[in-house]
């Protein structure tokens, strides 16, 4: 599934005119490939075992923990602005990071403050359709193949940071209410995800909302694959914890990226180095 493919006809919500006066830089998100899916779902199995390991270890409560990892988030996204072009490792750094905030934002709201998942879910859904719909209205696309502004960036990562908050929120709720248990909320999450595939290749679903769609429905499958592989066996996990969960699935993530770092098979085309004229 790809936030645009060549030949489909877009949505009118997808036009992106170059915006007057600005110099564009080169798109500042990779192209959407299988890799770029596989290391999103380990990047949000991540955030969901590296917030507990983080909560468990260092001992600064939940908001501490929390505050520490903003500031963290803040630096490294600095260093992504700062980039000309799409730099694979500095990159997904930054999703993983907002992994683990959006986690641990959700869970502020519900363990400290006692909002519940339901208001938690509606809040940040509301709050992520503003984004899009300011994102809309300023550059009149939505299409992440277009991210070459610093404006469309900011953008781009407000809506990443709310779609990993709200898919915590609504894994979470989904899981409480269902009960379903580890497993089978990621099949649940999975066949979700199928499901808009199906309606974007099948039924013409627009490229762009496909794409977001499913990116919020990455993060509770994620979690859900996460909680699977680190909870207690009485639980209803597999007993690995949350400090072999994260170091298998950041290892796995650093094999990829650097993998991409070489091949750049996530570039639409490697051979430009240096940005459009203005």
């Amino acid at each position: 599934m790809t936030a645009d493919i060549p030949g489909a006809v877009e949505a009118p919500g997808t036009s992106r005119p170059a915006p007057t006066g600005r110099r564009l830089r080169w798109n500042k998100v990779p192209e959407v490939t299988a890799y770029f899916w596989v290391i999103k779902v380990l990047c949000t199995t991540v955030g969901e075992t590296a917030a507990d390991l983080l909560n468990e270890k260092l001992g600064l409560g939940l908001t501490g923990v929390s505050l520490l990892m903003s500031v963290v988030l803040v630096a490294v996204l600095v260093a992504q602005f700062r980039t000309r072009a799409y730099r694979p490792g500095i990159y997904w750094l930054a999703v993983a990071l907002i992994s683990i905030v959006g986690t641990l934002i959700s869970d502020n709201l519900t363990d400290n403050l006692g909002v519940p998942l339901e208001t938690s879910t509606i809040a940040f859904a509301v709050v992520l359709a503003v984004v899009f719909i300011a994102w809309y209205r300023s550059e009149r696309t939505l299409s992440i193949h277009h991210v070459d502004t610093t404006r469309r960036e900011s953008f781009y990562w407000l809506a990443v940071l709310f779609t990993f908050a709200l898919g915590t929120a609504a894994g979470d709720l989904v899981a409480e209410r269902m009960d379903l248990g580890y497993w089978l909320s990621a099949g649940l999450f999975a066949l979700a995800i199928a499901a808009v595939a199906v309606a974007h290749f099948a039924l013409g679903l627009d490229a762009v909302w496909s794409f977001w769609i499913a990116y919020i429905l990455t993060r509770p499958l994620g979690a859900s694959i996460g909680d699977y592989l680190s909870q207690p066996t009485a639980d209803g996990g597999l007993g690995l914890g949350t400090v072999i969960t994260s170091v298998l699935f950041l290892a796995v993530i650093l094999g990829l990226v650097v993998f991409l770092t070489v091949t750049r098979r996530d570039v639409s085309d490697p051979d430009r180095l240096t940005p459009q004229a203005s």
